[in-house]
């Protein structure tokens, strides 16, 4: 079995790229795909999330290269900016010896600079299903010299309906390449796609990883959305934490999130795809030197976090797979160290908790959360165990003559120690405990999962009338918990369901799957979404963009 990457027969300079990271030995999803890969085989590779499978594909593309030639010669999608950018950086690093160009595209951003580059020459493109079609379209990107294509996280470019896109690039692409596609898991759908554009591909599949952590301790809560805030702070001030990773949904999430934490007393920094690479790795430095003691993160971006000593993993939000679940909370207990694991559940995600109990086989352990009297317990609990501390430590000289003072002024020492009291306290009210309203249980849900994965299916409407307003597309949404939005364009723009589920998933950075009902008409489009992304949702009105057109959002 090979243990170096010198047995790899990869260039030496991509060797040393390596070397120079701190790695000598590939991980399993290496040593399986870059030996096929090098042969020019197409890959079907099935691994998590934390494996390796960037350098796993990024290597081999790297190797087969010839640099300046002038044509695009590789091609990976990714199905999000913050993961393209991570792969087209690691990719710049590896091929720095063999000066490889690499291009990263993605929406959001002006075509100029990417457009320039493009017709200046660039070895590999890697970019996000959407901007890339459109530089397709209007003859800006060439891909007839491509070599190779990946498409790397599959399932998660299919749940943000962008399968039509990915179909669209890769009969853009000469029959003849070398493709790769990797997924954590393989949906019927990509199993399809793997059938349709690749040949005789090689299976690899990594094992995963122990479903879950003996040494976990998992434990879920019952809140309503706009109480989790609340809940957070509550279990703050009852966990022994040291250090604590809480992940959240959106880059925007994270931000306000360790705002809000560090507003209440608990000093937290937010890790999302919105930093430089500089500056995540001066949070990072930050977090394992114990600097700060939380940091709040998205999936993508906690990506490549590599840190032993995390006490607690927090789920502020439920992840909506239950892989990527296992994957957050074994962050914590690690190296033989007991850990804690805990997520915030609404209502209507309880059902999710479910398929994450069936996934891993473990039950996870649901209690109520501290209640005022818990939480002024606990700090009047510390209060007197630090007192006693200092009381039989006795060093308190000045503070002695102080007391001695205020008795000689005829104040009784009983008052002097409360008063004192009372200003130790003073920070508490830095820390109000907020108040939680009752949670009602969500009726069970019976219907069956749509195409997206969210228990709804996305369907246009058939017309009903000559204003083009379909039969059941009112104004407001028929579903409990979402807000119907009205998009500025439809059937006569040639809109598709994914180019709305795509456009406001990415520009808006809210997860594909939770997008529900989609009413496309003849010149406006009616979609619903969940209630806690309006605003956010409404925020990047002006962004949205469908094969260069700009669309605006509004409320129906």
């Amino acid at each position: 079995m090979t243990t170096e990457f010198n047995d790899l027969s990869l260039h030496p300079q991509l060797v040393q790229a390596v070397a120079e990271r701190g790695y000598t030995s590939p991980t399993p999803i290496q040593a399986g795909v870059v030996p096929v890969m090098l042969t020019g085989k197409d890959i079907l590779g099935q691994a998590q999330t934390g494996t390796g499978k960037t350098a796993a594909f990024a290597l081999p593309i790297l190797h087969n290269i010839t640099p300046g030639l002038g044509p695009v010669q590789a091609l990976v999608l990714a199905p999000t900016r913050e993961l393209g950018l991570q792969v087209a950086e690691a990719m710049e690093i590896y091929g720095r010896f063999r000066q490889i160009s690499v291009l990263a595209v993605y929406g959001g951003t002006a075509y100029g600079p990417q457009i320039g580059a493009l017709q200046r020459g660039v070895d590999v493109v890697v970019g996000t299903p959407g901007r890339l079609l459109d530089l397709l379209k209007s003859n800006k990107l060439d891909l007839s010299q491509v070599q190779t294509i990946v498409l790397d996280e599959a399932d998660e470019m299919l749940s943000m309906g962008f399968i039509e896109d990915i179909e669209a690039i890769l009969e853009a692409t000469p029959a003849e390449r070398q493709t790769a596609l990797f997924s954590a898991t393989l949906p019927r759908q990509i199993r399809h796609l793997a059938d349709k554009y690749m040949t005789e591909p090689e299976a690899i599949s990594i094992e995963r990883s122990q479903r879950t952590v003996a040494a976990i301790e998992q434990r879920a809560y019952l809140v309503n959305e706009k109480d989790k805030l609340a809940a957070l702070t509550r279990l703050f001030e009852m966990e022994p934490i040291s250090s604590a990773l809480i992940f959240a949904r959106t880059r925007l999430g994270t931000a306000e999130l360790a705002n809000e934490l560090s507003v209440r007393g608990f000093p937290a920094e937010a890790l999302n795809g919105d930093l430089s690479q500089q500056a995540r790795e001066q949070v990072l430095n930050r977090f394992r030197k114990n600097q700060i003691k939380v940091l709040v993160a998205t999936d993508v971006a906690a990506r490549g976090l590599d840190i032993d000593d995390i006490s607690h993993v927090f789920n502020f939000d439920l992840p909506q797979d239950s892989e990527i679940y296992v994957h957050r909370v074994g962050r914590t207990g690690r190296a033989g160290r007991t850990g804690i694991a805990l997520s915030l559940v609404t209502p209507k995600e309880q059902w999710r908790l479910r398929k994450i109990e069936q996934y891993t086989k473990q039950k996870v352990t649901q209690i109520a959360l501290p209640t005022i009297e818990d939480i002024q317990n606990r700090r009047e609990a510390e209060l007197l165990e630090k007192m006693s501390v200092w009381l039989r430590r006795g060093r308190c000289a000045r503070e002695r003559e102080l007391v001695a003072e205020l008795a000689k002024d005829g104040h009784d020492l009983l008052e002097i120690a409360a008063v004192a009291l009372k200003l130790a306290r003073a920070e508490e009210k830095q820390r109000p405990i907020a108040r939680i309203s009752e949670v009602v249980a969500e009726p069970s849900r019976r219907g069956r999962r749509g195409k997206f994965g969210n228990g709804r299916t996305h369907k246009n409407k058939k017309q009903s009338s000559s204003n083009g307003r379909g039969e059941n597309a009112s104004h407001r949404s028929h579903e409990r918990g979402m807000v119907r939005m009205s998009l500025s364009a439809g059937k006569v723009d040639g809109l598709r369901v994914n180019d709305v589920v795509g456009t406001i998933a990415f520009h808006a950075d809210i997860p594909g799957s939770t997008i529900g009902a989609i009413h496309i008409q003849d010149d406006r489009t009616l979609v619903d979404v969940p209630e806690q992304f309006a605003q956010q949702v409404l925020d990047k009105t002006g962004n949205y963009r469908v094969r260069k057109k700009r669309l605006s959002i509004e409320r129906a």
